[in-house]
């Protein structure tokens, strides 16, 4: 059996702009894709803290240290600039190792500087800005 479990998490980063002309994703500065363990064009669960709706869609590359979180096309209307959200992927992993298996959570602030990360389990890894 496979289950599908959390694979990484980057929590309350703020929307940075939208692009409703885009034909849809959502755009992650790169330094802030490696930190979390995320990939270009890995399908993500966004959730908006503000208004609580949740929307998928997936993960285009941004420019490395723009601190970028543009959502685009049909997702632009999920969240708008200021919204805090948490983009989370997912992966199906084996029974048998899902039970050793830890999520690696990506904590950013306000301005989406990555402020600590850590496993699921372990302690935080504090990050410079």
């Amino acid at each position: 059996m496979r289950l599908h479990l959390l694979k990484s998490k980057i929590h309350n980063a703020i929307v940075t702009s939208g692009d409703l002309e885009y034909e849809g994703s959502i755009t992650i500065d790169s330094q802030l894709l490696e930190l979390a363990d995320m990939l270009p064009n890995e399908k993500v669960l966004c959730v908006n803290n503000n208004n609580g709706e949740r929307f998928e869609t997936y993960i285009i590359k941004g420019k490395a240290g723009s601190r970028e979180i543009q959502l685009n096309g049909a997702a632009a209307r999920c969240a708008l600039p200021g919204d805090e959200i948490i983009i989370m992927t997912f992966a199906e992993i084996e029974a048998e190792k899902a039970k050793d298996f830890k999520p690696m959570i990506l904590i950013v602030d306000h301005q989406n500087n990555p402020k600590r990360r850590h496993l699921v389990g372990e302690e935080d890894t504090p990050l410079p800005h």
